[in-house]
């Protein structure tokens, strides 16, 4: 274990936050700290973005929140958890009643990690930001997304940046805008979803006065979730 990562978890008893950002985090480190984060009580941030835990990592940060209660914030970016991770941490978020804040941006997790976070955010009622830039999850966890958007009340950002979404994505998206009043800030650049897609999400928005749809990436994050981007 890295001097970093043993003090890390020696100090985590007077912290509040984790930042751990691409200091060659895998899966074996990631689990040490994951064992210690099951009791603790005063860490609210973790920032485990640009390193490499892969879903075994993941699934063990998973475990330690299914029993740990005072984190809000978790930065995953970059970590490669794919499906498989993203599967253990819908389980997690199913009973966790803290985290407010998930970024998975740029983790490959699928449709089938995007559809497993739907199922989870029709019974979580807290998580209020999620990041899922570039993820590849495409008009199937897109639409899984939006129909579980349709009863969850707690959601209020979104990114679904470079995902592929098609318009098939939109128009489900737009059909989740038409009911729901909680989401107020959608991400959907450069998702190729075209004059079709785009003349659906503009004709939710006049139903929904509540949301906006970014056409400037608001995440200030790097390699491609920031800047000037294509709504269609």
């Amino acid at each position: 274990m890295s001097n970093r990562l043993s003090e890390t978890i020696a100090t985590l008893h007077s912290t509040r936050s984790v930042d751990l950002k691409g200091v060659g985090i895998d899966a074996e480190r990631a689990s040490a700290l994951a064992g210690a984060l099951k009791k603790n009580t005063s860490v609210t941030n973790i920032d485990f973005s640009d390193n490499r835990i892969g879903a075994e990592g993941a699934s063990a940060l998973a475990d330690a929140l299914k029993m740990n209660s005072s984190l809000t914030n978790i930065n995953l970016r970059a970590n490669k958890i794919g499906a498989e991770g993203a599967l253990a941490l819908a389980g997690a978020l199913k009973v966790n009643a803290t985290v407010t804040s998930i970024n998975l941006q740029f983790n490959f997790i699928g449709a089938e990690g995007a559809s497993a976070l739907a199922t989870a955010l029709k019974m979580n009622t807290v998580v209020t930001n999620i990041n899922l830039c570039n993820n590849r999850i495409g008009a199937e966890g897109t639409s899984a997304l939006a129909d579980a958007l349709k009863s969850n009340t707690s959601v209020t950002d979104l990114n679904l940046r470079e995902n592929g979404i098609a318009a098939e994505g939109a128009l489900a998206l737009a059909d989740m805008l038409k009911v729901n009043t909680s989401v107020a800030n959608i991400n959907l650049c450069d998702n190729g979803f075209g004059a079709e897609g785009t003349s659906a999400l503009a004709d939710a928005l006049k139903v929904n006065s509540s949301s906006r749809i970014s056409t400037f990436g608001t995440t200030k994050s790097h390699r491609g979730c920031f800047g000037a981007c294509r709504l269609t």
